[in-house]
């Protein structure tokens, strides 16, 4: 078959993107529930009649590259049973490919002409799909069987007619009816639109024209992609990093990689990680996949098209009964932290290939509280996705209050909340003196704090990065932790990154969740001074912090810098290096768990300053 002429192609392929962003746009606009209409914690996609990836909407990345092989699940199970005015739907890990269950496919084949063209392919997080936690996440769970209603590939449509009975099901298998059939109507609607816009990009080529346009571009991506691995020295990497634990004595969980170029292709092996837990955040295999194509696309020089093409070159090997490929029947409602550290436990390995490409890792991905309750007689669910704060780079700091690269999510607006839910939001924003210290510094932490107004709340919690900091580079220092407090205050208590229970609380009560700040990029004593000061001036860090941690003096008078005092503080500071090589607290560390009101390092023990860098 010859390939498609260059001019052809590219108009195709941002024919096809501009179809997944539309997708993108009206699932959001018509969402009922915060974590789909507000968090857009969702994402959108095209396949070719293979069932292979051809677009992807501006939404969820680390979902995206799960479509794979949920795509060829369908296709395998019902490739030969599908007519004009199907629909699918399904949600489970072991027999449909799914990432967890309340992360629901619905996927529209598309047909032109009586011949199957292509499909339009959606994966909204749905607010409740039952299991013993309302949002349907709880880390405690021991199996799937405690997590939800499990989804294997049905048809939700069947020839234009809806699968009532499925409808049904699903009502009265979560807590939030409306907020679900909403959501899956959003998802619907979406297919639908895509529908139309994608037959008519079929009828403006006629079918063969595309079909050839569709397999060169599949081609070109591959080439690129090849193109892009070639490039980088041949060799094999290895990094380890970990998940802090769950439960009140939580116990390291390693997450390994070992990359492997040779030539053009590139082999991820993920041995060495953690055999699977009674607890879940087990992470079925495709999110993982996910996230090393997320990661080669970051990497990559060029832009790369959203073709499955380019994963050709790769090779990702997952073992079997391990929290990268859990089998049956492991929990894995809480999965994504698993899929959030193997972007840092990729970026690890990759900044031994290509250090000036590669961040200190950031605060580990997004926390995930699910807060819950009644009011006013009807069941309410809360579930945020709460990020942003990025590692420093080599060539600049740590990006703030930009979501994690791993998904396009947004904390949800505090007017929001406040006007759905019995929640306050009575702190939200910067933490001061936060974030890894280094030539370019990690992103301050961000801080969120709810006072609860029902009588009886119950919240579910996600979180990580106490223990085991977000590691620095090049001499930079880790990140700052993270915490979950209740009732902040003189009395308060630290409640584990991920309880195996759930927390209730009264009226009045307060949680407060303070991220972990961005590790650091660089040696801190090679900052500019100006750069310190700046930070001073913004509120990110006190005087007394750039003095102690950078050997940056102000002078009082000018409200600027005393070079003569600062050259001196810097030169002290680099024999203490030499006498103190591994002080246990050091005074970033100090300063940040000052203005929390922490001052028991024993919370953390002798594996708070772990930078994972094996």
């Amino acid at each position: 078959m010859a390939a498609a002429d260059p001019i052809t192609m590219e108009v195709v392929r941002n024919a096809l993107s501009s179809i997944a962003d539309e997708m993108a746009l009206v699932v959001m606009r018509t969402a009922y529930s915060t974590i789909v209409r507000d968090s857009m914690d969702y994402s959108t996609g095209l396949c070719d009649r293979h069932g292979q990836v051809v677009a992807h909407g501006l939404t969820m990345a680390l979902h995206l590259g799960s479509f794979p092989d949920a795509m060829q699940a369908l296709v395998r199970s019902h490739g030969n049973d599908m007519r004009p005015g199907d629909m699918f739907v399904f949600n489970d890990p072991y027999v449909a490919a799914g990432m967890h269950l309340p992360d629901v496919y619905i996927v529209n084949p598309i047909f032109w002409n009586g011949e199957l063209e292509g499909f339009a392919a959606t994966v909204v997080h749905q607010i409740d799909v039952g299991g013993i936690a309302p949002g349907s996440t709880a880390v405690y769970a021991s199996e799937i069987f405690q997590e939800g209603l499990r989804i294997p590939i049905l048809k939700l449509y069947a020839e234009g007619t809806p699968n009532r009975t499925f409808f049904d099901i699903m009502a009265l298998n979560t807590r939030m009816p409306d907020k679900l059939a909403g959501d899956m109507q959003a998802q619907i609607a979406a297919c639908r639109s895509a529908e139309k816009s994608f037959q008519k990009l079929v009828e403006r080529h006629g079918s063969v024209t595309f079909r050839q346009i569709l397999a060169s571009l599949h081609d070109y991506a591959e080439r690129m992609m090849r193109t892009e691995i070639a490039a980088l020295p041949d060799g094999t990497w290895s990094f380890t990093d970990y998940l802090d634990g769950t439960g009140p004595r939580p116990e390291p969980i390693p997450l390994k990689v070992t990359v492997t170029i040779a030539g053009d292709e590139l082999t991820v092996d993920w041995t060495g990680s953690a055999p699977q837990l009674p607890a879940a955040i087990n992470c079925p295999s495709p999110f993982v996949k996910s996230a090393v194509h997320l990661i080669m696309k970051c990497l990559a020089r060029e832009d790369i098209p959203n073709f499955e093409g380019y994963t050709r070159p790769f090779r990702i090997i997952l073992p079997e009964g391990t929290i990268v490929n859990p089998i049956s029947p492991a929990a894995c409602a809480a999965r994504a932290i698993v899929g959030w550290r193997a972007i840092d436990t990729l970026l690890g390995a990759f900044a031994q290939v290509v250090p000036s490409r590669v961040p200190a890792a950031g605060e580990g991905g997004v926390a995930f509280p699910a807060i819950s309750g009644f009011q006013q007689g009807r069941r309410f669910v809360c579930s945020e996705t709460l990020a942003g704060s990025w590692g420093g780079m080599a060539d600049r700091d740590g990006v703030f209050g930009i979501p994690n690269a791993g998904g396009n999510v947004t904390n949800q607006p505090v007017e929001m909340i406040e006007a759905q839910f019995p929640i306050r939001i009575e702190r939200y924003g910067m933490v001061t003196n936060s974030g890894g210290p280094g030539r370019h510094r990690g992103a301050p932490a961000y801080v969120r704090t709810y006072r609860m107004l029902g009588e009886e709340t119950v919240v579910v919690m996600r979180s990580d990065r106490r223990n085991h900091l977000p590691y620095g580079l090049a001499g930079g220092a880790p990140g700052t932790p993270s915490w979950n407090l209740l009732n902040p205050g003189p009395a308060q208590h630290a409640v584990p990154v991920m309880p195996m229970e759930p927390l209730v609380m009264r009226r009045d009560e307060v949680l407060c969740h303070i991220g972990a700040g961005g590790g650091g990029h660089g040696d801190p004593l090679e900052r500019d001074p100006l750069l310190c000061l700046e930070d001073v001036r913004e509120e990110r860090y006190s005087a007394d912090y750039i003095r102690e941690v950078y050997g940056v003096v102000l002078n009082p008078q000018s409200d600027g810098i005393d070079h003569i005092k600062t050259d001196k503080a810097r030169a002290a500071l680099r024999e203490q290096r030499k006498l103190r090589p591994s002080e246990p607290q050091p005074a970033y560390l100090r300063y940040f768990h000052d203005s929390l009101g922490i001052s028991d390092f024993a919370l953390v023990g002798e594996r708070f300053l772990k930078t994972s860098s094996e």
